[in-house]
């Protein structure tokens, strides 16, 4: 069913009292199954990994948080339980819904049940060919009507996906902290099912989040402006023109940026700016290669707040 049929049914998507996505009855039997997502396999548990976990879970999702060691998924579990520790004492959850957010996440090492997710979103390192792997071994173990979903901030779609399933697979780009930031990027590629795209639009929904289509294209819309942006702030520091802290407070308070480039830089990472600077670089050419102020800092080993030093020091 295309789109123009699924808006002539009206989807009426809404989290029941057993907290089970579901459509409004009109809706005809494949886009209710695609949409009826009881359990999510997640793979990757860092920063990201753990937060989009965290999404899932508070919508009443069953999650399988997968590391590659023990030691990191309870890691990305740590990191769950130090936000919802964080909302209890803010009085915005009670202690007893923490408990049921972290019972329906299972942190482990292992594919162990991945055979009977509905969904996978992948939140790994972003190097082409260890996605592909993952997807590969995914195709293998995950039954055939599991949508396969990746995190990737700036590599094609259509080139993750054509290691396994195309027509299922699609971009879900969410931003960081995913679990504070509504925005969440949805990459269809070039054969993306019409209906896998329309279940990743309204599962972004389902979690609280505010989808946007975007073209697959690199770096999609919110980092091709963001990492110009970002370069921008860096040359201006390398020239003199102004200091990182007055360059922040310009944009925070020019611009309407809760944060400025340089904290923000620091709080996304510098390596994993790097990778998406290479990426555009390739795709777009020199606008998007990085000053040498920012190389140095990536040779110096600050590339940001998760080491305690970046642009700023942090305790």
């Amino acid at each position: 069913m295309g789109k123009q049929a699924l808006d002539a049914a009206r989807i009426k998507l809404y989290v029941n009292e057993k907290f089970k996505i579901c459509f409004d009855e009109s809706i005809q039997p494949m886009e209710r199954e695609m949409s009826d997502v009881k359990q999510v396999g997640v793979v990757g548990a860092g920063m990201m990994g753990a937060e989009i976990a965290l999404c899932c879970a508070k919508t009443g999702m069953d999650v399988i948080m997968k590391e590659i060691n023990q030691e990191l998924a309870d890691k990305g579990l740590q990191t769950i339980d130090k936000i919802l520790s964080k909302a209890v004492a803010k009085g915005k959850i009670e202690e007893a819904t923490k408990g049921e957010i972290l019972g329906r996440i299972k942190a482990t090492d292992s594919f162990d049940g991945f055979e009977s997710v509905d969904l996978v979103v992948e939140a790994i390192l972003e190097v082409v060919d260890i996605k592909h792997t993952l997807f590969k071994e995914l195709d293998a173990i995950c039954k055939p009507e599991c949508i396969f979903a990746s995190n990737t901030s700036s590599i094609s779609i259509t080139k993750l996906a054509s290691v396994a399933r195309p027509e299922r697979f699609v971009g879900l780009h969410f931003f960081s902290p995913a679990s504070v930031m509504k925005l969440v990027e949805v990459i269809p590629g070039l054969l993306t099912d019409s209906d896998v795209v329309a279940f990743g639009m309204d599962f972004c929904r389902a979690i609280g989040k505010e989808p946007v289509k975007v073209k697959n294209v690199e770096g999609f819309v919110v980092n091709r402006i963001l990492l110009a942006l970002l370069n921008e702030a860096y040359r201006l520091l390398d020239e003199g023109v102004a200091t990182k802290e007055d360059i922040d407070t310009a944009c925070r308070l020019g611009l309407g940026h809760p944060v400025g480039p340089f904290r923000l830089s620091d709080n996304v990472s510098l390596d994993l700016l790097d990778k998406v600077h290479t990426i555009l670089t390739e795709a777009y050419g020199e606008r998007f290669k990085v000053p040498g102020i920012f190389r140095e800092h990536m040779d110096a080993g600050r590339i940001g707040r998760k080491v305690g030093r970046g642009w700023y020091d942090y305790d």
